[in-house]
């Protein structure tokens, strides 16, 4: 496909990163691996390539837009439409991402300060008794 190319990574995080990204719905929209390779972009805080910017850093593009270039992406109101409507779709695919780790997180904390309950009551009747 002709969208961004996913950000080159260490063999040990690339693997793990195929592995998790394999199950990840990111709508029926995007081609397949585009929004895996989209989604690498806003996991790093980096802003999505555009078409016409692949291969150029986030600095690279601020500085030729504000030196008066004008990006091939943002000239066309159609497929400005489409790349916004795409990277909507990716935000939300990792705000429920994230969110699920915040819930995984907290739950987490709330079993072992249960388990820790648990573990002090036993203590405390081995001491009675």
């Amino acid at each position: 496909y002709a969208g961004p190319q996913p950000l080159p990574q260490g063999d040990s995080q690339q693997a793990a990163n195929q592995a998790a990204s394999s199950s990840k719905p990111y709508g029926s929209a995007l081609l397949p691996g585009e929004g895996e390779a989209l989604a690498q972009y806003v996991q790093q805080n980096l802003r999505i390539p555009r078409r016409g910017e692949i291969g150029f850093s986030s600095c690279d593009i601020d500085s030729f837009e504000k030196s008066g270039f004008v990006m091939s992406g943002s000239r066309h109101a159609r497929m400005n439409a489409v790349r916004i409507r795409k990277e909507n779709q990716i935000y939300s695919a990792e705000e429920v991402r994230a969110l699920a780790l915040i819930t995984l997180e907290e739950n987490q904390q709330k079993e072992q300060a249960l388990l820790q309950d648990f573990r002090e009551m036993l203590t405390d009747k081995l001491k009675d008794g």
